[in-house]
């Protein structure tokens, strides 16, 4: 989420690893829309978005906390989750474990949800009053949230059984350069890459070690808000100025120190704000939050990114 809609919406209270395969011809030739209806209800403001491999797409509102399902395959979202349901007022980070239940950060409730598939209200685990859970990625069993109001990283066991309780993994002040809106994280099972979109830098986290360095990136800017790791490729969704976003492409290195800009995408549309980004097979999509000019006009859509795969 945006650092500036984050910052009003507090004043007003308020990617796991994608399969890095090829996708086959035939997966490819497959009509998909290149636009998704969100929903129609003013105020909803769509934030974060996971698509699983069958197709199934979840993208979770941060203006009221509802939670709306689809299909690639269709271009309109049902809702999955009513808004304010379970103390849910606001929703970001979206993903589904490996177990298929569906883990959502609750924003400014400073809460993380966690769902079956129909949507029945399996735990619910608090961190401390004034966070603000913003993305989270899931390494092992555990999963690692970003707070971008304290600007730590939160830490809670996931298992079969279970979310265990959010506990704090590295707090700011170990942290350099000092971290001002921590948003992004991905993994790849051994490091964090997360984003700070303050600085305009990605951190690197030792999960063993918790060692923090900053990812050395010789030919440009790389942050954001939405990261999407696959491999040694990161995507990122970036805001470049003047309102324009684009979603850039990095390669990394075999120890994921160092980061080399290969491509930026076509700029998303005026006013549209993209935040958070997910695979579908061949094409990546993202999310038209229109945070810039919050709470927007409906309808709130997800959209393919224009120029990069």
């Amino acid at each position: 989420m945006k650092r500036l809609a984050v910052l009003t919406v507090l004043a007003a209270t308020t990617l796991a690893i994608a399969p890095s395969a090829t996708p086959s011809a035939s997966a490819s030739a497959t009509h998909r829309p290149t636009e998704y209806v969100v929903s129609t209800v003013p105020g909803d403001t769509p934030e974060g978005i996971t698509v699983t491999p069958d197709g199934t797409m979840y993208v979770t509102s941060v203006g009221t906390g509802a939670v709306y399902r689809g299909t690639t395959r269709t271009p309109k979202l049902t809702q999955f989750l009513p808004a304010g349901s379970d103390g849910r007022t606001s929703a970001t980070g979206v993903h589904v474990d490996r177990w298929g239940r569906v883990l959502i950060a609750g924003a400014s409730t400073s809460k993380l949800f966690l769902y079956d598939a129909r949507g029945r209200l399996l735990d619910v685990r608090r961190a401390a009053a004034g966070s603000f859970l913003n993305d989270f990625t899931i390494a092992g069993d555990a999963v690692y949230v970003t707070d971008s109001a304290t600007n730590q990283i939160w830490r809670a066991p996931l298992t079969r059984d279970g979310l265990g309780e959010l506990e704090p993994w590295i707090t700011r002040d170990a942290i350099r350069p000092t971290p001002y809106f921590l948003n992004g994280i991905v993994t790849d099972g051994r490091v964090l890459l997360v984003g700070e979109q303050g600085q305009d830098v990605t951190y690197r986290i030792d999960l063993r070690t918790k060692q923090v360095t900053v990812l050395d990136v010789p030919n440009g800017i790389l942050s954001g808000d939405g990261y999407l790791l696959e491999g040694h490729r990161l995507y990122a969704v970036y805001n470049a100025g003047g309102g324009k976003y684009v979603t850039r492409l990095a390669i990394l290195n075999h120890d994921l120190t160092q980061a080399t800009l290969v491509a930026d995408s076509a700029p998303g549309t005026a006013g549209a704000t993209p935040t958070t980004i997910a695979r579908d097979r061949d094409r990546l999509l993202w999310v038209n939050s229109q945070l810039d000019g919050a709470p927007g006009t409906p309808p709130y859509t997800v959209s393919v990114v224009p120029g990069l795969r």
